[in-house]
C-alpha cells in the first residue's frame, strides 16, 4: 500500500504539458476501388493549453502521414557497351510506400537536426537503411534516388509552409493522396514545436483499405496465387484475340 501510495504521489507531482494537440480529420478512411484517382484528407484541430501563449518563440506545427513500410532494394544502371545494365544494389531495410510532411513554416526552422534524429521527421530520416557493401561507393546515393523517384510520382512530399496556424491555437492542412497507395494503416503525427524543440506529439491512424473489385482482386492474388495467374492468363489472351479479330476486321 506504501508503494502504491508513494507512486500514486509521484505521478500527481509530474507537471501537465502546458500545450497539447487536440486533433481532428475530415476522414479516418480512405476507400480504394476500380475508379479510385487519389484522395485529400483534411488535417484540423486546435492547442490546448493550461497557461498562457508564450511571447517567443512562436509556436509551429507539423504533420507527418506514412504509409505502411516495405524493404526495397535500389539498383544504380550503367551504360557497357552500349546498353544500360544493372551493376551495383543496395537494399533499404524499410522505407515507407507513401510519405507527407507539412510544416508551419520551413522544416529547417521548425525542427532542430537533434529533433529530427530522435522522432525521425523528415524523409532522409524516414527511411532506414542499416548500411550497404563495403564495395559500394557513394551509398548514399541509392537512398537520395529512392527519394527522387518516389517524390516524382508524388508518394513522398514535403509540402514547407502549407499549415494554417491562426492565433497560435488553431491550425489545418490538407493532404493529397496519390492514386498509387498500398493498403494498410497510414500513421500521422501531429508535432508541436518552439525554437526548434518538440512540445507536444499527438499520433493516430487513417486506414486505407480496397473495396469492391478491387478488394476481390487483392484477397485473391494472396489466397489464390494459382488462380489469379490463370485468370490473369486468361484475360491476357482474350485481349490478343480480340485485338487481332478488330485489326482483321478492319484490313478486311
Amino acid at each position: 500500500m506504501r508503494l502504491f501510495a508513494a507512486i500514486l504521489v509521484c505521478l500527481s507531482a509530474l507537471p501537465a504539458l502546458a500545450e497539447e494537440v487536440v486533433l481532428g480529420l475530415s476522414k479516418d478512411t480512405v476507400s480504394i476501388d476500380t475508379s479510385f484517382d487519389g484522395s485529400e484528407i483534411l488535417i484540423f484541430g486546435a492547442v490546448k493549453r493550461e497557461a498562457p501563449i508564450p511571447d517567443d518563440p512562436r509556436l509551429q506545427v507539423i504533420v507527418t502521414v506514412a504509409g505502411p513500410e516495405e524493404t526495397m532494394t535500389v539498383r544504380r544502371k550503367e551504360k557497357r557497351f552500349g546498353i544500360w545494365v544493372n551493376t551495383d544494389a543496395v537494399e533499404i531495410d524499410s522505407a515507407p510506400s507513401f510519405y507527407a510532411v507539412s510544416t508551419s513554416t520551413a522544416l529547417g526552422l521548425s525542427l532542430s537536426d537533434t529533433e529530427d534524429l530522435r522522432h525521425r521527421v523528415s524523409i532522409p530520416r524516414a527511411i532506414r537503411s542499416v548500411g550497404a557493401p563495403d564495395t559500394i561507393e557513394n551509398a548514399a546515393t541509392f537512398t537520395d534516388a529512392l527519394i527522387r523517384i518516389k517524390s516524382a510520382s508524388n508518394q513522398y512530399q514535403l509540402n514547407e509552409g502549407t499549415i494554417s496556424v491562426d492565433a497560435q491555437t488553431l491550425f489545418r492542412t490538407a493532404i493529397k493522396l496519390p492514386a498509387a497507395l498500398t493498403e494498410g494503416d497510414y500513421d500521422t503525427r501531429i508535432f508541436l514545436t518552439r525554437g526548434g524543440e518538440v512540445i507536444s506529439k499527438y499520433e493516430t491512424s487513417i486506414y486505407v483499405r480496397k473495396v469492391g473489385l478491387e478488394r476481390w482482386l487483392y484477397k485473391l492474388s494472396r489466397e489464390n496465387a494459382l488462380m489469379y495467374g490463370l485468370m490473369s492468363l486468361a484475360i491476357a489472351i482474350g485481349a490478343g484475340w480480340s485485338a487481332s479479330a478488330v485489326f482483321r476486321l478492319f484490313r478486311a
